[in-house]
């Protein structure tokens, strides 16, 4: 069985573009990291923490997950609530960043991790926009506080 470790609807999504029957399990893990060690380490650490996390058989292959948006040496998570999300967005407008993404595939004993960074730039954003973005609801499940395959591909040079 194919399994999901992830409660992301993107990540569901994508999942089920290859027409294979899977399901999700969501894993109930502190995704804290370590700010002494690389974010990139931690970002794979936290997805192979998920991987685990979550019941399987050994034939079974878990796939998990995790995301962070960095900026100026800072993570930036999911925002706790509207206002954080606005200050994100201000602190993101007219910048570049990273988002990186730690993946990890599991099948029995044997796991393979992987972390994608991309560089992102955001072009300068107005008050109006960031208000009435935040305001979708869409920002607050997202790390940095947006969603690029969502509203806020319109913020993206």
């Amino acid at each position: 069985m194919l399994i999901l470790a992830s409660q992301s609807p993107r990540r569901k999504e994508l999942l089920g573009l290859l027409n294979m029957p899977f399901t999700v399990r969501v894993a109930d893990i502190d995704e804290a990291m370590d700010p002494a060690k690389p974010v990139s380490d931690e970002v794979a650490r936290v997805s192979l923490a998920k991987a685990m996390a979550v019941p399987r058989s050994p034939e079974d292959v878990v796939i998990a997950a995790d995301t962070v948006v960095v900026l100026d040496h800072a993570v930036l998570g999911k925002p706790a609530d509207e206002a954080e999300a606005r200050d994100m967005l201000r602190r993101l407008s007219g910048r570049s960043h990273q988002v990186m993404t730690g993946v990890t595939v599991l099948q029995g004993e044997k796991s393979l991790s992987h972390t994608e960074v991309t560089e992102v730039i955001f072009r300068k954003l107005t008050e109006q926009e960031i208000c009435r973005y935040v305001a979708t609801g869409e920002p607050m499940d997202k790390a940095g506080a947006y969603g690029i395959q969502g509203g806020a591909a319109l913020f993206c040079e």
